[in-house]
C-alpha cells in the first residue's frame, strides 16, 4: 500500500515537471538592445521607434555646437525638425564637433560612414572639405551653409546677411548718443564683409556724421581678443558695438557686461547675431543686448532637412534666405531698450528693403558707391 503510493507520488511529481517544462523559455536568455551614440554627438537616446527612417547628421565649423550664436541655430533646427518627425536625437539626428579645421574632414567622413542621409556643413570654413566628400560619395546628400559648393550632390544655403545687418545698423545710429558706433568681425571673408557693408550703410542712412570703427578679430572662437576689442571701442567713446564674430562675441559681451557692473549708469550696448542673443547680455535686472541680426540658421537647415526626407533634395542648388522669407529678421525682445520709435524706423527701412527701395550693399565698393548716394 505504501509502495502504490509511493509510485503514484513520483508519477504525479514527474507530470507537474513535464507541464512546466512545456510552458517555459527555451533556455536561451535574449540581449536587450543598447542604444548608441556618435562620437561628438548629443549624448542621449532612448529606444522610442521613429516616425521615419530619415537620419541627418551636422558638423560644425570651431565656434563649436553652443557657441550661442551660429551654429547652435543650425543645432537648434535640426533638433526642431527631428523632434516634429519622431527621430532619435544621438542616432537618427547627431552632430560631430571640430575643434580645428583638420577636424572637418574626419567628421563629414565618420558621419558618411554612419550612413546619414543628410549631412549640414556649418560655416564656409568647410567647404573644400565638403568638396572633397561630396565627391567621394556622390550617393550621400551634403548641404553647406554660407558657401557654395559645386556638386550634384551638395545644396548650398545662403543668406542675404547685408539686409539685417542694415537694420541693426539703423537701430545703432538711433541708439547711440556719442555719435561712435563699432563693428567686430571674426575672420575677414567675403561673407563677413557683408555684414561690416550692410551695417556701415544703415548706420549711415540714418546719420552719415556717425563714426563707424571698424576691427577684426581674425578668429571666430577667441573670446579674449573679443573683450579686448571691445574694451578699446568702449574706452574711446563707442557706445553701440555690433559683433560678427561667433563665439569672439562672447568676450564682446562680457566687457560690456564689465562695464555695467562697474557703473550702472554707463550707457554701453551690444547688438547679437545669428541668434537672439538677448540672455547673453543680462545682469540680474540690466541686459546690455540692444538687438541681434537674426540669421535664421535654423530655418534654413529645417527646410533643406525636410526637403529631403520627402524625396525633393535640391542638389546641385543655391538657396538664398532674406527678408522676404523669414531667414533674416531683427530681435525685438529688450523691448526697454529698442524702443517704439527704433523699432518703427527700422520696420519702415525694411519695407523700402522689401520694395526694392534700396539696394543693400554687401562689398567696400559697393559701400563706397552707397554712401557717396547720400
Amino acid at each position: 500500500m505504501k509502495k502504490n503510493r509511493l509510485f503514484l507520488l513520483l508519477a504525479l511529481l514527474l507530470s507537474v515537471g513535464l507541464i512546466l517544462a512545456a510552458c517555459g523559455t527555451n533556455g536561451e536568455d535574449e540581449e536587450e538592445e543598447t542604444d548608441t551614440t556618435n562620437d561628438g554627438a548629443a549624448n542621449e537616446g532612448t529606444n522610442e521607434e521613429a516616425d521615419t527612417d530619415f537620419t541627418v547628421g551636422m558638423v560644425t565649423d570651431v565656434g563649436g555646437v553652443d557657441d550661442k550664436s551660429f551654429n547652435q541655430s543650425a543645432w537648434e533646427g535640426i533638433k526642431q525638425f527631428g523632434e516634429e518627425n519622431g527621430l532619435v536625437e544621438g542616432e537618427s539626428y547627431a552632430y560631430a564637433q571640430s575643434s580645428g579645421d583638420a577636424d572637418y574632414l574626419p567628421n563629414l567622413n565618420r558621419l558618411t560612414k554612419d550612413g546619414y542621409d543628410l549631412i549640414f556643413s556649418i560655416g564656409f570654413m568647410l567647404a573644400e572639405s565638403t568638396g572633397k566628400i561630396a565627391e567621394q560619395n556622390p550617393d550621400t546628400n551634403y548641404s553647406i551653409v554660407d558657401e557654395v559648393v559645386e556638386a550634384d550632390n551638395v545644396a548650398s544655403i545662403k543668406f542675404k546677411e547685408q539686409q539685417g545687418s542694415f537694420l541693426v545698423g539703423v537701430a545703432a545710429a538711433l541708439k547711440s548718443e556719442s555719435g561712435k558706433v563699432g563693428f567686430i568681425g571674426g575672420a575677414q571673408s567675403e561673407l563677413i564683409k557683408r555684414f561690416e557693408a550692410g551695417f556701415r550703410a544703415g548706420v549711415a542712412s540714418v546719420d552719415s556724421a556717425i563714426e563707424v570703427q571698424v576691427q577684426y578679430a581674425d578668429s571666430f572662437q577667441d573670446a579674449t581678443k573679443g573683450k579686448a576689442i571691445a574694451a578699446n571701442m568702449y574706452n574711446s567713446g563707442v557706445d553701440v558695438i555690433y559683433h560678427a564674430s561667433g563665439a569672439t562675441g562672447n568676450g564682446v559681451f562680457a566687457q560690456a557686461k564689465d562695464i555695467k557692473n562697474s557703473d550702472p549708469d554707463a550707457y554701453v550696448w551690444v547688438i547679437g547675431v545669428d541668434r537672439d542673443q538677448h540672455d547673453e547680455g543680462q545682469i540680474e535686472d540690466m541686459n546690455v543686448t540692444l538687438t541681434s541680426m537674426l540669421k535664421r540658421v535654423d530655418v534654413a537647415v529645417q527646410d533643406i532637412a525636410k526637403r529631403a526626407m520627402n524625396g525633393e533634395f535640391p542638389g546641385g542648388e543655391t538657396i538664398e534666405y532674406g527678408l522676404e522669407d523669414n531667414g533674416i529678421d531683427v530681435a525685438k525682445t529688450n523691448e526697454e531698450a529698442y524702443t517704439d520709435e527704433i523699432n518703427t524706423a527700422v520696420e519702415d527701412w525694411k519695407q523700402k528693403i522689401l520694395d526694392g527701395e534700396v539696394e543693400v550693399p554687401t562689398t567696400d565698393d559697393e559701400l563706397q558707391t552707397f554712401l557717396d548716394s547720400l
